[in-house]
């Protein structure tokens, strides 16, 4: 029966016995079973349980748990895919917490498109420019700067003035 260690960065280690997960480092706890991972869960805050979530390679990352425990039981089967390699010492395998760096693009000739291709050039673009292309109020242009690139697709960008003008640009 496999057997799975956690630790305080949420790495989970995948073994292929309990017996081989004695002797672990401080601050690692062990789990063989969803019963087992759900009373360790108990004392964890749920943010806790979707760092765990959202850092398994291949899952849809999401922003909280309707109840800890539904985010026990789908970490739990999420986790029974993985299997210890034969090559690894002791056949661990450590499921580092993934960086995610999806970068989603807008369908093409929307208005996002058009505000993230101005964005993109070398000198930005004017607050002022990006409204004439769409239409756009200023508290428009600044919260979708803000709430859509920057929060929902991860994109990073500057602002700061040029010539008294507030200018926009992505970061690289």
């Amino acid at each position: 029966m496999q057997a799975f260690t956690i630790d305080a960065e949420n790495n989970i280690t995948v073994f292929r016995s309990l017996v081989e997960t004695e002797g672990r480092g401080s601050g690692t706890e062990k789990f063989a079973s969803a019963q087992e991972l759900g009373g360790l869960a108990e004392g964890w805050p749920g943010a806790r349980l979707v760092d765990i979530w959202n850092g398994l390679p291949g899952v849809e990352p999401i922003g909280r748990f309707t109840s800890r425990r539904i985010g026990v039981n789908r970490i739990w089967r999420a986790i029974q895919t993985i299997k210890p390699v034969g090559g690894e010492p002791a056949g661990a395998v450590v499921l580092k917490k993934a960086r995610r760096k999806v970068r989603v693009t807008p369908r093409h000739a929307t208005k996002a498109a058009q505000v993230i291709a101005l964005l993109e050039q070398p000198e930005g673009a004017t607050l002022q420019a990006i409204m004439k292309v769409t239409g756009w109020q200023a508290h428009s242009v600044r919260g979708f700067v803000s709430g859509q690139l920057g929060k929902k697709l991860g994109l990073r960008t500057r602002s700061f003035k040029r010539g008294g003008e507030r200018v926009y640009k992505m970061k690289v």
